[in-house]
């Protein structure tokens, strides 16, 4: 997997303006009364995509919400981080328990102003539990299952039980 490189020093005009834009939206979308039209348009304007039937819950972090793509029937509770510099996508009938963070970029070691990006990506049916850290360059896979508070470095295989940190195999479904 191929990492993108985002010097921060070199952010355009258009870019800084969608940066603050996403910012805005995100703090409307936390002031605004959930289950409502307001607040579903607000959440479309965030994001990339969201498919029928899914749901986000406030409060919540979105950093470039455009790199986002959630699928269908897909719940995230509250207190979500998503650091989408990477890109991040959720497929259909996932399930993403209170304070998961999903971070899709880092920062350099030695040059702190540029972002090393890599996607996270959130298989169909996977369940993500209450805590846990998704890192960039993470897919985690059909049927796992992350648990609480786990910190995932790797690939989660599919139909599988991780947890710990870093997360490890405890188990196959």
């Amino acid at each position: 997997m191929e990492e993108l490189r985002i010097d921060l020093r070199k952010a355009t005009p258009a870019e800084i303006e969608q940066g603050i834009k996403d910012a805005q939206l995100c703090f409307k979308l936390n002031h605004t009364m959930p289950y409502t039209e307001e607040y579903d348009t607000i959440l479309h304007e965030l994001l990339g995509e969201i498919g029928e039937g899914s749901r986000l819950l406030a409060p919540t972090t979105i950093v470039r919400g455009k790199n986002v793509k959630i699928g269908k029937r897909v719940t995230v509770m509250n207190n979500s981080l998503f650091m989408s510099a990477g890109g991040i996508t959720i497929e259909d009938d996932v399930l993403v328990a209170a304070n998961a963070q999903l971070i899709s970029n880092n920062h350099d070691p030695e040059e702190h102003a540029i972002l090393t990006c890599k996607p996270v990506v959130l298989k169909r049916n996977c369940w993500i539990g209450a805590g846990a850290t998704i890192l960039p360059g993470v897919t985690v896979g059909e049927n796992a299952i992350v648990g609480a508070g786990a910190v995932v470095t790797k690939d989660v295989e599919p139909n599988t039980v991780v947890g710990g940190i870093p997360a490890k195999l405890i188990k196959r479904l």
